[in-house]
C-alpha cells in the first residue's frame, strides 16, 4: 500500500490551467496518481497508510525559488523555516557571481569577506570543500528544501584574475572557461554575475560571451545581476541581451526590475526590449520579489575602482582620508557604479544588519537619520560603519516602484525569486514572505494575477528554465515537493519591522514526499539535497 493519499484537494498543477478537484498518491518521494474528482464520480478511491484531508486547501508544486542566498544558511541552520515555511521546496543559489566555490584557500578567505553581509563570516561553517562538486556533495548530506547552484563568474575572476580592474589575458580566459565548465560538469545549472559588485563588474561584454558560450554548449543558463538598475538600466538590459544573443546562451535576468526615480514607471519600456529579443528568438526568462526595496550590502555602494585588490585594499582605501574623499565624491556627486550610476540619497539606505553586536544601534536607521543623531555628515557614519565592521553592514535600499513591480511580475516569462538575505537582526521580509506575498497580496488581494498563473509563475516555469524534466507540475512520475495551502488565508507574516515572522496559511509542505512543514510547523525532516543540471 502507497504511503500517502492527499484527499480531495483543489489541484493547481503548475501548468497554468484551470483548477481540478483529485486524490494525490505519494509513494517512494514521487506521484503515483492523481484520480480527478473521484468522489463526485463515484470512482473507487485510492488508499494509503495515511490520509490527509484537504478539503479547502490548494494543492500545487513545491515553489521553486530563483535567486535565493542561502549559500551558508542551508549550512547552518538544519531548521530552515524562512524557507520551508513559506512552501519553497528548492532554491537556486551561487548568486550574483559571488559564492563559495570554486576556490583555493586564497579566494575562499576573499570572497568570505567580501560577502559577509549576505552570509555572515562563515565561523561556524566548515569549509571542507573547494571545487563545485565538493559543495554540492556537502548539501547532500543532508538539507531541508532542495538546492541547485550557479557557478559565479566573480568568483571564478577572483580565482584566475583576482581583484585587478584589467581585461584578462587570452590565457586566463581560457582558464575561466575551464572552470565555468568544471562547475557545470559537476552538476551546476548555469553560471551568474554581479557586475555592480567586484570584481565581477571589471569584465567586459567579450569575457562574459566567451563564459556564455562555455554554459550554453553544456545546456546552462547565464543569470546577471547586470551593470545597473538604475541610471543606464535599459542599456544595462540590452548587453545581457546582446550577450545571450551572441553566445547562444539562454538568459534569466536576476531580479529584474527598473529603480531609482529615473526609472518610475519604465517597465513597459524594459517589457517591450524584452519582447522584442524574444520574437528574435533569443530564449529570456527573469526573477522578481515582490517588493519596492532592494537589499545588499553597504560596501556594494562604492565605486568599483575603490574595491580593485580585494576587501583589504577597500579598507585601506577608507583609512586613507584622501582616497576617502574621493569615494564619497563618487557616491554622492558623480554616481558610482556601486550604486547604479545615481548619487546616493542616504535617507534611503537603511542599515538593516551588522557583524558587530556593539554597532547594533545603527540597525533598523538610515544612514541620514544615524548621522543626524551623531551630529555627523551622512559619509562619515557610513564610513565608519564600513571601517568597525569591516566591511560587514548589511543594507535596505528604498528606491523600488510599484507600478514597475506589479508590471514586470505579469510578464509570461517571469518567474519568483526572494533575492532572500538572511543575515542581520532586520533582514528584508522578503526573505521569509516572498512567496505568500504573491498569493496572498497580488493573487487574492490586487488581483495582479490569477492564482492559477501565480503558481505557474513559481512553479512550472522555473522548473522549465531549470531544465527539470520531473519538478514543477502536479504529474504521476513526478517528484512529490508538495504544497498545501489555504488561499483565504495564506499571506506573509514578514514586515519591515517584524521581518522574520513566518507565513500564516501553508499547513504542509513535503520535499521528496516526506513532511518537512506539518500542521504548520517544522519537523525535523532534512529530505532536500543538490539538484544537478540534467545532461545535455
Amino acid at each position: 500500500m502507497e504511503e500517502l493519499v492527499i484527499r480531495d484537494a483543489d489541484v493547481v498543477d503548475g501548468t497554468g490551467d484551470p483548477s481540478y478537484r483529485a486524490d494525490v498518491v505519494v509513494d517512494g518521494g514521487r506521484i503515483v496518481s492523481v484520480v480527478k474528482e473521484a468522489a463526485a464520480a463515484g470512482c473507487q478511491r485510492p488508499k494509503a497508510r495515511r490520509e490527509l484531508d484537504a478539503e479547502g486547501l490548494v494543492l500545487s508544486p513545491g515553489f521553486i525559488d530563483m535567486h535565493a542566498h542561502s549559500d551558508l544558511a542551508l549550512l547552518r541552520d538544519p531548521d530552515h523555516s524562512a524557507k520551508a515555511a513559506q512552501g519553497v521546496t528548492l532554491e537556486v543559489i551561487g548568486q550574483d557571481g559571488l559564492s563559495y566555490a570554486p576556490v583555493d584557500d586564497r579566494t575562499l578567505d576573499e570572497v568570505r569577506r567580501a560577502v559577509t553581509g549576505w552570509n555572515g563570516p562563515g565561523d561556524d561553517i566548515a569549509f571542507d570543500w573547494r571545487s563545485v562538486g565538493e559543495y554540492l556533495d556537502r548539501l547532500d548530506r543532508g538539507i531541508a528544501v532542495n538546492a541547485a547552484y550557479l557557478v559565479p563568474q566573480g568568483t571564478v575572476r577572483a580565482l584566475v584574475v583576482g581583484w585587478e580592474d584589467r581585461e584578462a589575458t587570452p590565457r586566463e580566459l581560457e582558464r575561466m572557461r575551464q572552470l565555468v565548465a568544471e562547475g557545470l560538469e559537476q552538476g551546476a545549472v548555469g553560471l551568474s554575475s554581479g557586475l555592480t559588485y567586484t570584481p565581477g563588474m571589471y569584465a567586459g561584454t567579450a569575457e562574459l560571451t566567451a563564459l556564455c558560450r562555455v554554459v550554453a554548449e553544456y545546456g546552462g543558463y547565464y543569470c546577471p545581476h547586470h551593470r545597473s538598475y538604475g541610471a543606464g538600466a535599459l542599456e544595462a538590459y540590452e548587453e545581457m541581451v546582446a550577450v545571450a544573443r551572441e553566445a547562444g546562451c539562454p538568459l534569466h535576468l536576476a531580479h529584474a526590475t527598473l529603480n531609482f526615480g529615473v526609472n518610475k514607471g519604465r517597465a513597459p519600456e524594459l517589457l517591450s526590449l524584452l519582447d522584442e529579443a524574444l520574437a528574435g528568438g533569443t530564449d529570456i526568462s527573469l526573477d522578481t520579489y515582490p517588493y519596492t526595496p532592494g537589499c545588499t550590502t553597504l560596501v556594494a555602494l562604492l565605486p568599483g575602482w575603490a574595491g580593485e585588490g580585494g576587501p583589504e585594499a577597500v579598507l585601506a582605501r577608507l583609512a586613507d582620508e584622501e582616497t576617502a574623499e574621493r569615494i564619497r565624491h563618487d557616491l554622492e556627486t558623480v554616481g558610482a557604479d556601486g550604486c547604479h550610476g545615481v548619487p546616493v540619497d542616504w535617507d534611503t539606505v537603511e542599515i538593516s544588519g551588522v557583524t558587530d553586536p556593539a554597532l547594533g544601534d545603527f540597525v533598523g536607521r538610515t544612514v541620514q537619520e544615524s548621522a543626524r543623531l551623531r551630529g555627523e555628515a551622512p559619509w562619515a557614519t557610513a564610513r565608519r560603519l564600513l571601517v568597525e565592521d569591516r566591511l560587514g553592514p548589511t543594507i535596505l535600499q528604498h528606491v523600488g516602484h510599484e507600478e514597475n513591480v506589479a508590471a514586470v511580475m505579469r510578464h509570461p516569462v517571469h518567474t519568483g525569486g526572494s533575492d532572500g538575505i538572511l543575515q542581520g537582526s532586520k533582514p528584508h521580509p522578503r526573505a521569509y514572505g516572498t512567496f505568500p506575498r504573491y498569493l496572498g497580496h497580488y493573487v487574492r488581494e490586487l488581483g495582479v494575477l490569477s492564482l492559477e498563473e501565480c503558481i505557474a509563475h513559481l512553479t512550472g516555469r522555473p522548473a522549465a528554465r531549470l531544465r527539470l524534466p520531473d519538478r514543477g507540475v502536479i504529474r504521476e512520475g513526478h517528484r512529490a515537493d508538495l504544497v498545501l495551502f489555504d488561499p483565504a488565508t495564506v499571506a506573509a507574516g514578514a514586515t519591515f519591522e517584524r521581518p522574520r515572522t513566518l507565513p500564516t496559511g501553508i499547513p504542509h509542505v513535503l520535499v521528496d514526499g516526506r513532511f518537512v512543514i506539518e500542521d504548520g510547523r517544522r519537523t525535523d525532516v532534512l529530505a532536500g539535497r543538490a539538484v544537478r543540471r540534467s545532461p545535455v
